[in-house]
């Protein structure tokens, strides 16, 4: 049997399989974007507190997958809850690093004439800081989005949902009937997942940022 008709005789089981894989990438990019833009939000006027933030992050980031869903296991047990908690604090580094980069390159005029026309704090931040520095963020989810993309195959280990258990299954059966097609059924699938989520964040780009913004 070759890789397409292996495709197409369980389309069922790898269309919700690929379902299940987008979903829980994009509800952790979503979460982590919440929290690295809070993060974010707090500490880019301190540089102390903005290097302490992206160490942190970076820290987890060297955490091998393999380790880090070990060690929530025992905590959480097994499914999409440590496999969630495992993709939220991957993407935590480039959205937190990229909304202190963002929001540190607000021109301080631009800051200065907001609060001259009587804006309050907050407001300069919501309306105007924090929009010009959509971009910046926009980019670091972009990043978080394709990094987690190959992460979640590996949260198969912790019994999580997605395409991740074709890869490993596929791996695991090496040499039976059909192991290499369901390996490459699993990796292309994730592949081109990757790429049309890709193709989502140029039409979000499209459609957020100005003209004006996108130089």
């Amino acid at each position: 049997m070759n890789l397409f008709d292996y495709v197409a005789d369980r389309w069922d089981r790898l269309s919700l399989q690929a379902w299940l894989h987008v979903s829980e990438v994009v509800q952790s990019t979503i979460i982590a974007a919440v929290l690295g833009v809070l993060i974010g939000v707090a500490v880019y006027r301190s540089p102390i507190g903005s290097a302490l933030a992206t160490a942190l992050a970076s820290t987890i980031l060297t955490v091998p997958s393999f380790a880090l869903l070990g060690l929530l296991i025992p905590v959480v047990g097994l499914g999409a809850t440590p496999t969630v908690i495992a993709l939220v604090l991957y993407a935590l580094l480039p959205i937190t690093r990229n909304t202190i980069v963002g929001l540190g390159g607000v021109d301080p005029a631009i800051r200065d004439a907001a609060r001259g026309i009587g804006m309050s704090r907050v407001g300069v931040l919501a309306r105007v800081e924090l929009r010009l520095a959509w971009p910046a963020i926009l980019a670091g989810m972009r990043v978080a989005t394709q990094m987690l993309m190959g992460i979640a195959v590996i949260a198969a280990y912790a019994k999580g949902p997605g395409l991740g258990g074709e890869v490993f299954s596929g791996l695991v059966r090496a040499g039976s009937a059909n192991a290499t097609n369901q390996a490459l059924a699993g990796t292309l699938g994730v592949v081109i997942l990757a790429l049309l989520l890709e193709a989502v964040y140029f039409l979000i780009a499209r459609f957020t940022v100005s003209r004006g913004i996108r130089g």
